[in-house]
């Protein structure tokens, strides 16, 4: 059972348990609602005797009492069996997904958008939220609750228990044979969500070039377009919800009306008294209130599937593993025979074969779309490869667990990514445990000192949303100084100097000399004036190593670096 409501609601073991829980205290607080009406029916069998004496009166007064008290207790269960444990299982339930994103191969997040991730892990869980915290306890509640009263009645009278129940089954079965047509208008209204979530975003992302395309008013249009399908489908999803709802609410009602036809044939027939007939009618009218909201709750669950299989999804999908220890023997990276393509088909890379050598700076040059930046992703196993092997020091990074292969490596990328802090807390990622003076020493090599000196606290001032605050240049040396902090035997270089001016290029160049020093080194660049001084240049065409050898060797021997190196000098004589 446990493990079928962790599949069935996405949960962790520990929320199904609680589930179950909560159940059982709406279970318990449906049937103490009961206790009232078997207190009102002696009361009516006494009046109807010849009035309450004292002891009567006693009997009624305790008995209100101890209603009012266990229903009290029992609702005091219920809140902390539903409510609170839904919280604590909602803050379970993000943190799953944080840590399953967090292990998946990036070819997962080729599949999915920014916005749609963000939908799945706050709005998705907020819906589960209110599921597991309104509608499903009540929805069990009621309906094993309905099912003892039931019971209970059939002991009484099976006709009059007949009569009263026989709605029950039909009304159910129009909500449940709902469920695919209601689970597709739900999977239409997240999909637009999604698409409002995912444009808004990329309004506001981009609202500088709107603003310089004078493009603001089209593509606010466009958002319009988007805002207006939400509301449209959001309607038609309420709308086909509540056909069936108000469509088995109204079969309910027949309930009552069967309950007093027949109560009222069997009573002129003498078969029954009348305080059964008017138990069954008191039953009745308590029996079907909560089953109206039981139906509503019924089908609000039915449309939770969508939520639960985009979780389920996250949570279910294939995560990287490996070995917790590293054997590697050096850090010479080898790529042996690598071929790699994305989840579209697209083959990206062909029987790659290259080695980058520890103490020597290894540049990956060639044409766009040649597979640069593929090649040093898949080195830090950012993805892992269908073909072929790739080794650091002998040792294959596809059997070493991520987090610990990635104690070998600093990269720095060419988009760079920045958090809403302090310079020194955004240097200090490189390495947590790191000292003051330590992120500092680590800030000079990159040359921050210039602008960090400029700010009004210093390394303390903070940078705003990745860096806002800052100049590309600026943002990029940060990013450089995380590298050098960290200060790990392999280093990823993306055009690191890409957004430096000519004078902070050489500062980095100088200090990324001192860094490189016994290390591994792969360097991405796209100007031939970044890697006249590597060891080794490998140059990249067509997903394949075209050519490979020092700069030297192949001015004189290769046929696209040369045609490089020519194209960018020229470029360097155009002016305005």
């Amino acid at each position: 059972m446990i493990h079928i409501l962790q599949r069935r609601f996405a949960l962790s073991r520990q929320g199904a348990i609680d589930l179950i829980k909560g159940c059982i205290a709406c279970v318990a607080q449906d049937l103490s609602l009961m206790f009232p009406v078997g207190l009102l029916y002696f009361f009516v069998i006494d009046m109807m005797n010849g009035g309450v004496n004292g002891s009567r009166i006693a009997f009624y007064i305790v008995g209100v009492i101890v209603c009012l008290a266990l229903i009290f207790i029992v609702t005091w269960f219920q809140y902390n069996a539903t409510y609170l444990a839904t919280y604590v299982e909602s803050g379970v339930r993000r943190i799953s997904l944080a840590e399953s994103l967090r292990k998946i191969p990036l070819s997962f997040f080729g599949k999915k958008d920014l916005a749609d991730l963000t939908n799945a892990i706050m709005g998705d869980c907020a819906t589960l939220e209110t599921a597991f915290s309104h509608y499903v306890p009540a929805l069990a509640g009621s309906v094993i609750s309905t099912t003892l009263i039931a019971i209970c009645l059939f002991a009484y009278d099976w006709r009059m228990a007949l009569a009263a129940v026989w709605v029950l089954p039909i009304a159910f079965a129009i909500t449940l044979l709902s469920a695919r047509i209601q689970e597709y208008f739900n999977r239409k209204s997240v999909a637009a969500n999604v698409a409002l979530e995912d444009g808004v975003q990329e309004c506001i992302e981009n609202l500088q070039e709107l603003k310089a395309n004078n493009a603001e008013d089209s593509y606010l249009a466009g958002l319009d377009k988007k805002i207006d399908h939400v509301e449209k489908r959001h309607i038609i999803s309420e709308l086909g919800t509540a056909l069936f709802v108000v469509s088995s609410t109204l079969i309910l009602k027949f309930g009552i009306a069967t309950v007093a036809l027949t109560g009222s044939v069997l009573l002129i027939g003498g078969e029954i008294e009348i305080p059964m007939f008017f138990m069954f009618l008191l039953v009745a009218s308590r029996l079907y209130a909560p089953l109206e909201g039981a139906l509503q709750n019924l089908a609000a669950v039915i449309s939770t599937k969508t939520n639960i299989n985009r979780m389920n999804e996250i949570l279910d999908h294939p995560i990287q593993t490996g070995s917790s220890t590293l054997t590697n023997k050096g850090c010479d990276i080898v790529f042996d025979h690598v071929g790699f393509a994305y989840n579209s088909g697209e083959t990206v890379l062909k029987d790659v074969s290259f080695t980058a050598k520890q103490g020597e700076v290894t540049a990956l040059v060639g044409p766009s779309g040649g597979g640069k930046t593929t090649v040093s992703r898949l080195a830090a196993r950012f993805w892992d490869i269908q073909k072929g092997k790739i080794t650091v020091g002998g040792m294959d990074i596809s059997k070493i667990d991520p987090e610990t292969l990635m104690s070998l490596y600093s990269i720095v990328f060419q988009d760079v990514t920045l958090f809403n802090n302090t310079i020194m807390e955004n240097i200090r990622i490189g390495r947590k445990d790191a000292t003051d003076e330590e992120v500092i020493a680590a800030a000079r090599l990159a040359n921050c000192e210039e602008f960090a000196s400029k700010l009004p606290d210093g390394y303390n001032s903070m940078i705003g949303e990745n860096g806002c605050e800052l100049s590309g240049g600026e943002r990029q040396r940060i990013s450089i100084a995380r590298a050098f902090l960290k200060d790990a035997p392999i280093i990823l270089l993306d055009e690191a100097t890409a957004s430096l001016d000519v004078e902070n290029e050489t500062h980095i160049q100088a200090a990324l000399s001192r860094l490189i020093k016994d290390k591994t080194v792969l360097v991405i660049a796209h100007r031939m004036r970044t890697v006249s001084g590597a060891d080794k240049v490998v140059v990249l065409s067509g997903g394949k190593v075209a050519e490979q050898g020092t700069p030297e060797t192949l001015m004189h021997t290769g046929k696209i670096y040369p045609h490089m190196v020519k194209l960018q000098m020229q470029s360097q004589k155009w002016g305005i």
